[in-house]
């Protein structure tokens, strides 16, 4: 059996970033081929280090990273993509932040293959960027993020009756992973309920490419209750909610 190589070479977006020890810094980063790793920055938060600069939080980094036994050292970093707006502006920097605290909470250290999640993160890192509506943004890759996950809800029949949906108001069980009709609700409890609009909604950005998703016009109303039955249904699988959820919400409350 070949030994791995003491050394990869890899571009890296980095989810989390903390002070360790007296002048570095630990990031977590996802990779395509090599899964999600917690990798140490020597001497990163000194400013004389050729790392200052390279290792900020929301942006593809070039890494050529050393095998550790604890952790991976990163011995050569050169940021690839900057996602300026993401750290410029305070409500893009909030989603962005939300955003990779969820793909962080879905995935574990050591995993090898996240090439489709990490296209997925690169992708909405660029929408987020340049979209006016950065809520539809977050939906859509919540949407996706449970697709990909293993997580996709059911919303086209009765999660318990098999029968398909019909063109009217219907329940949401997080428990059972989709939507329950009217008559299936009478056989459990724990339901959220979900209007028409919300529904078609929820459909058509699961079945439809972001092109056909991001020139909609969303009312405040509806975004509410769609955000509302998503963030329920991620808090049960995760049982418990995300901490960047609560700065949104205060974020989004101030005039």
């Amino acid at each position: 059996m070949a030994r791995e190589a003491r050394f990869f070479r890899t571009p890296a977006l980095i989810l989390k970033r903390r002070n360790f020890d007296e002048a570095d810094r630990l990031l977590t980063v996802i990779t395509p081929e090599h899964g999600k790793r917690d990798v140490i920055a020597k001497g990163a938060r000194k400013t004389t280090s050729t790392k200052t600069g390279h290792v900020e939080l929301f942006t593809i980094v070039d890494m050529l990273i050393s095998r550790g036994r604890t952790f991976d050292i990163v011995t050569q970093a050169e940021m690839q993509r900057p996602y300026l707006p993401l750290r410029e502006d305070l409500q893009r920097g909030a989603y962005a932040s939300y955003i990779a605290e969820l793909l962080d909470r879905f995935t574990m250290l050591g995993e090898d293959d996240f090439r489709t999640l990490y296209v997925l993160i690169n992708e909405t890192f660029q929408r987020l960027c340049e979209a006016d509506d950065p809520r539809l943004v977050t939906r859509y890759y919540e949407i996706r993020l449970l697709d990909v996950t293993g997580f996709r809800p059911e919303l086209n029949q009765c999660i318990l009756t098999g029968e398909a949906i019909q063109p009217e108001d219907q329940f949401f069980s997080p428990a059972e992973g989709g939507v329950v009709s009217p008559a299936g609700a009478r056989q459990t409890t724990n339901l959220l309920p979900i209007s028409l609009s919300a529904l078609k909604l929820l459909r058509h950005m699961q079945r439809s490419p972001y092109a056909q998703v991001y020139t909609l016009q969303i009312s405040d109303s509806l975004h509410n209750e769609v955000e509302r039955l998503l963030l329920g249904y991620i808090a049960y699988i995760l049982e418990s909610r995300l901490q960047s959820v609560n700065f949104i919400r205060r974020l989004r409350a101030k005039p």
